[in-house]
Protein backbone atom coordinates (compact mmCIF):
# COMPACT_ATOMS: atom_id res chain seq x y z
CA UNK A 1 0.00 0.00 0.00
CA UNK A 2 0.98 3.01 -0.69
CA UNK A 3 2.16 5.83 1.76
CA UNK A 4 0.77 9.16 2.32
CA UNK A 5 2.55 11.82 4.09
CA UNK A 6 0.85 13.77 7.18
CA UNK A 7 2.58 16.31 5.94
CA UNK A 8 0.77 17.07 2.57
CA UNK A 9 -2.92 18.14 1.46
CA UNK A 10 -4.72 15.74 -1.15
CA UNK A 11 -7.39 16.06 -3.73
CA UNK A 12 -10.09 13.04 -4.25
CA UNK A 13 -7.64 13.18 -8.03
CA UNK A 14 -4.94 11.94 -6.32
CA UNK A 15 -2.69 15.27 -6.81
CA UNK A 16 -1.27 16.38 -3.31
CA UNK A 17 -0.60 20.27 -2.61
CA UNK A 18 2.45 20.90 0.00
CA UNK A 19 1.75 23.04 2.87
CA UNK A 20 3.93 25.89 1.77
CA UNK A 21 3.03 29.73 1.13
CA UNK A 22 3.50 28.62 -2.40
CA UNK A 23 2.96 25.01 -2.42
CA UNK A 24 4.35 22.57 -4.84
CA UNK A 25 2.56 20.16 -6.02
CA UNK A 26 2.52 16.50 -7.89
CA UNK A 27 0.82 13.30 -7.66
CA UNK A 28 0.24 10.54 -5.31
CA UNK A 29 2.72 7.31 -4.81
CA UNK A 30 -0.85 5.91 -5.35
CA UNK A 31 -1.78 7.88 -8.35
CA UNK A 32 1.78 6.28 -9.88
CA UNK A 33 1.41 2.56 -9.08
CA UNK A 34 -1.78 2.91 -10.61
CA UNK A 35 -0.59 4.56 -13.85
CA UNK A 36 2.53 2.19 -14.26
CA UNK A 37 5.89 3.40 -15.27
CA UNK A 38 5.33 7.17 -16.28
CA UNK A 39 7.13 7.92 -19.51
CA UNK A 40 5.45 11.81 -20.56
CA UNK A 41 4.54 14.79 -18.67
CA UNK A 42 2.73 17.47 -19.89
CA UNK A 43 2.75 20.56 -17.45
CA UNK A 44 1.25 24.01 -17.62
CA UNK A 45 3.44 26.77 -18.64
CA UNK A 46 4.51 29.19 -16.20
CA UNK A 47 1.76 32.36 -15.87
CA UNK A 48 -0.75 30.18 -16.42
CA UNK A 49 -4.28 30.35 -14.45
CA UNK A 50 -5.91 26.99 -13.10
CA UNK A 51 -9.23 26.50 -11.76
CA UNK A 52 -9.60 23.46 -8.72
CA UNK A 53 -10.65 19.95 -10.28
CA UNK A 54 -10.01 21.44 -14.10
CA UNK A 55 -7.41 19.68 -16.44
CA UNK A 56 -4.16 21.87 -16.47
CA UNK A 57 -1.46 19.23 -17.95
CA UNK A 58 -1.20 15.42 -18.99
CA UNK A 59 0.66 12.06 -17.24
CA UNK A 60 1.07 9.33 -19.94
CA UNK A 61 2.39 5.74 -18.36
CA UNK A 62 3.11 2.79 -20.71
CA UNK A 63 -0.30 1.82 -19.71
CA UNK A 64 -2.08 5.52 -20.57
CA UNK A 65 -2.74 8.50 -20.40
CA UNK A 66 -4.44 10.59 -17.55
CA UNK A 67 -5.52 14.22 -17.30
CA UNK A 68 -3.27 16.06 -14.14
CA UNK A 69 -5.82 18.35 -12.28
CA UNK A 70 -5.26 21.60 -10.28
CA UNK A 71 -5.94 20.87 -6.47
CA UNK A 72 -6.50 24.83 -6.16
CA UNK A 73 -7.44 27.69 -7.77
CA UNK A 74 -3.91 29.94 -8.14
CA UNK A 75 -0.85 30.71 -10.78
CA UNK A 76 1.58 28.26 -11.88
CA UNK A 77 4.64 30.46 -11.08
CA UNK A 78 7.16 27.64 -11.75
CA UNK A 79 7.49 24.05 -12.71
CA UNK A 80 9.85 21.45 -12.55
CA UNK A 81 12.60 20.72 -15.09
CA UNK A 82 14.09 17.89 -13.43
CA UNK A 83 10.25 16.02 -13.61
CA UNK A 84 10.25 17.55 -17.28
CA UNK A 85 13.17 15.76 -18.38
CA UNK A 86 12.92 12.78 -16.55
CA UNK A 87 9.12 11.51 -15.58
CA UNK A 88 9.88 8.38 -14.13
CA UNK A 89 10.62 10.68 -10.85
CA UNK A 90 6.85 10.75 -10.60
CA UNK A 91 7.32 6.78 -9.73
CA UNK A 92 10.44 6.94 -8.00
CA UNK A 93 9.89 10.00 -5.91
CA UNK A 94 6.51 11.43 -6.02
CA UNK A 95 6.62 13.56 -2.73
CA UNK A 96 10.22 14.70 -3.60
CA UNK A 97 12.01 15.52 -6.96
CA UNK A 98 8.97 14.38 -8.60
CA UNK A 99 6.74 17.26 -7.51
CA UNK A 100 5.23 19.07 -10.57
CA UNK A 101 4.68 22.84 -10.51
CA UNK A 102 4.33 25.57 -7.63
CA UNK A 103 1.23 27.19 -7.49
CA UNK A 104 0.26 31.03 -6.09
CA UNK A 105 -2.97 30.57 -4.43
CA UNK A 106 -5.78 32.68 -5.35
CA UNK A 107 -8.80 30.88 -3.45
CA UNK A 108 -9.40 28.63 -1.22
CA UNK A 109 -10.17 25.03 -1.61
CA UNK A 110 -11.12 21.96 -0.07
CA UNK A 111 -8.73 19.17 0.32
CA UNK A 112 -8.44 16.17 2.20
CA UNK A 113 -5.50 15.39 5.29
CA UNK A 114 -3.38 12.53 5.20
CA UNK A 115 -6.01 10.30 7.13
CA UNK A 116 -8.71 11.33 4.96
CA UNK A 117 -6.75 10.47 2.07
CA UNK A 118 -5.49 7.35 3.02
CA UNK A 119 -9.02 6.05 3.66
CA UNK A 120 -10.04 7.08 0.29
CA UNK A 121 -7.37 5.11 -1.17
CA UNK A 122 -8.03 2.18 1.13
CA UNK A 123 -12.01 2.00 0.03
CA UNK A 124 -10.16 2.26 -3.84
CA UNK A 125 -8.11 -0.39 -3.65
CA UNK A 126 -11.37 -2.93 -2.53
CA UNK A 127 -13.55 -1.97 -5.43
Amino acid sequence: MSTVPENLRYTRDHEWLSDEDVPAVGITAFAGEALGDIVYLELPPVGTSVTAGEPCGEVESTKSVSELYAPADGEIVAVNPAAAADPSLLNSDPYGQGWLFRLRLTGATELLGAAEYAALIGAEGHR
